[in-house]
């Protein structure tokens, strides 16, 4: 990890001029203030105030001071900027003028849960897949439902058209310092999907605020349009983000034994049944969007079932081989909307509590449609994620581990603006309505 003198030496090889203070909001879009570099040691000592509004992600009457305070460890130069007057990036935590964490920063949300696992003797490694679509723009530069090809699954040129998008995205990632596990086509036209090697569970999520930022800027200089909506095309295969985690003893320094079965594991199973004690609250989280549940619709490859299993991919967590010792643990309802600090938070937050609580490991699905798991035993019932995202907000308000681990400032900023997002979504006449309903009625 670079000191601050290092960095700043750093900064002055590479004629860094512009420094840009990165910080997520509550709903997960990354933002930024910048300063010129004769700010950065202000700026590395928490000398840069601002407005908390771009923290919540809304604007109230309830404004205050910030500070950000850049996390050195995150310094890094943007490689598609000049070389001359460069720019450069923290990622920073936000506090309040006298030092404490904001109460609206995510991503010590994030860090309060990994300081808990830590008191329990655990390390949680994390990597992450991120699916999402590449669209034609129009003549004004609009993203359009055209997609970039119409390739499939692992295709190659000349019919996978993004591949040198898709390219120079993953070399910008390793400029940045983000490993990167593989890319390919994805099973949709013009869908793509690049894995992020495990991390600790915090780089895992800076990367992918990161990994965001990359893909949707490297897409415009290929004149396209990077989609992370979770469901952009009718009839088409959604995008997902899913999580591998794995869990180590610190002080073993190992991870499950070679070949040890992970059901027969009692506190990994304790962490998986945590984690789907609490799926469908955290669900309005880990899916944020009205769209997020267009996605999240019974078919052969989607999880909708609130279960693990070791082969159906209808299970929100699937057991995956992996090529070190031990098997990871797969989140798969996810999408690429969310706030990854808020959602690896409530995730592990769950599985953590699970361990405290010793809950039991629930049988696994072991079937991938609901049709014969119901013919095999009529009288087993799974629970469905939700339905809708005004569902999910119902159990997200309903479960206090929830939001105690969101805090209500954030749980009240993130219920509130949802709530007024399905209203607004509720008044609109959709043009599925018009077509279905208007000529008859």
């Amino acid at each position: 990890m670079l000191t601050r003198e290092e960095v700043l030496e750093k900064a002055k090889e590479e004629h860094v001029k512009f420094l840009r203070l990165q910080f997520t909001d509550t709903f997960g879009t990354l933002k930024n203030i910048a300063v010129t570099t004769e700010d950065m040691e202000r700026a590395m000592a928490g000398k840069i105030t601002f407005d908390s509004s771009v923290v919540d992600g809304v604007v109230s009457n309830h404004e205050q001071d910030i500070i950000f305070r850049p996390d050195i460890s995150t310094f890094v130069v943007f490689p598609w900027r000049p070389r001359n007057e460069a720019v450069a990036r923290f990622i920073c935590d936000v506090e309040n003028p006298n030092g404490t964490p904001y109460p609206g920063c995510s991503r010590s949300v994030l860090k309060q849960v990994l300081d808990e696992a830590a008191r329990m003797g655990l390390e949680i490694w994390v990597g992450a897949e991120v699916e999402f679509y590449l669209l034609n723009i129009d003549d004004n530069g609009n993203p359009t439902t055209n997609t970039h090809d119409r390739a499939g699954f692992c295709d190659l040129t000349p019919v996978d058209l993004g591949e040198n998008a898709r390219r120079d995205m993953v070399l910008t990632m390793e400029e940045m310092g983000l490993d990167i596990g593989f890319s390919h086509h994805e099973m949709g036209p013009g869908q793509h999907g690049i894995a992020l090697k495990l991390d600790n569970a915090l780089s895992i999520a800076d990367k992918l605020v990161t990994f965001k930022f990359i893909v949707r800027t490297i897409a415009q200089r290929h004149g396209l349009h990077a989609s992370l909506m979770p469901k952009p095309l009718n009839g088409m295969p959604g995008s997902a983000l899913y999580f591998h985690i794995l869990l180590r003893r610190k002080e073993s320094g190992t991870f499950l034994e070679p070949g040890q079965n992970l059901q027969l594991d009692q506190e990994v199973g304790h962490f998986i049944g945590g984690i789907l004690a609490h799926t469908r609250a955290n669900t309005a989280i880990t899916n944020p969007l009205i769209n997020s549940y267009k996605r999240l619709v019974p078919s052969e490859r989607t999880p909708t079932y609130v279960a693990w299993s070791e082969e159906s991919r209808n299970s929100v967590l699937r057991i995956v081989a992996h090529d070190g010792p031990g098997s990871m643990v797969e989140v798969r309802n996810p999408d690429p909307a969310c706030n990854p600090y808020l959602a690896l938070a409530l995730i592990l937050k769950a599985g953590l509590n699970g361990i405290r609580q010793q809950l039991p490991l629930p049988a696994p699905l072991l079937e991938n449609t609901s049709q014969i798991l119901a013919q095999q035993n009529p009288e087993l019932r799974i629970a469905r994620l939700p339905f809708t995202l005004e569902e999910a907000l119902r159990e997200l308000a309903s479960d206090p581990l929830a939001r105690s681990t969101l805090g209500e400032y954030i749980y009240r900023t993130f219920a509130r603006t949802k709530g007024e997002e399905w209203e607004r979504f509720q008044l609109f006449v959709h043009p599925w309505e018009l077509e279905e309903y208007l000529t008859n009625y």
